[in-house]
């Protein structure tokens, strides 16, 4: 599987952002993370329905600075490319894009490696208290997960 990530609004591409792929249980299948051109390249078993986890790493000079994404229930293919686009910490998002990066943090928080990582939860809770909500439901998920990561460090 193969894609690029690059920045809204912008479309530029962003350097090293750490591509996580899981099975269905989010075990970890493989990662990757983005060149100079936001592209990347993980490989996994042809046909597998995945989730795609895009997010930084905490040992990056990037790692507070955009927030995560995920793509759940793809199938992998060599032919079409997985593309993504993140949202900058602090800047404003349509609520799509909240929603997203909500749904990004919320994968980080369920998937084994996460856990393991102690030194992600730190830069979660940075990056979400930046993160402004459109709506109630979406500022009710941040404020959760904002309590979620603080339980971890």
């Amino acid at each position: 599987m193969f894609g690029y990530v690059r920045a809204i609004p912008g479309k530029e591409p962003i350097f090293m952002i750490k591509v996580s792929v899981y099975r269905g249980d989010l075990s970890l299948i493989d990662r990757g993370y983005t060149d100079e051109e936001g592209r990347y390249e993980v490989e996994i078993p042809e046909g597998e329905s995945v989730t795609v986890r895009f997010d930084t790493h905490h040992s990056l000079t990037n790692a507070e600075e955009w927030h995560p994404s995920v793509v759940a229930n793809v199938t992998a293919d060599n032919a079409a490319p997985l593309d993504r686009y993140l949202v900058r910490r602090g800047q404003d998002s349509d609520e799509a894009s909240s929603m997203d990066a909500l749904n990004g943090y919320l994968a980080a928080a369920a998937s084994s490696d996460i856990e393991a990582d102690a030194q992600y939860a730190p830069t979660a809770v940075r990056r979400l208290s930046m993160l402004k909500q459109p709506s109630r439901a979406l500022q009710g998920l941040q404020e959760g997960l904002i309590q979620h990561f603080r339980e971890q460090t």
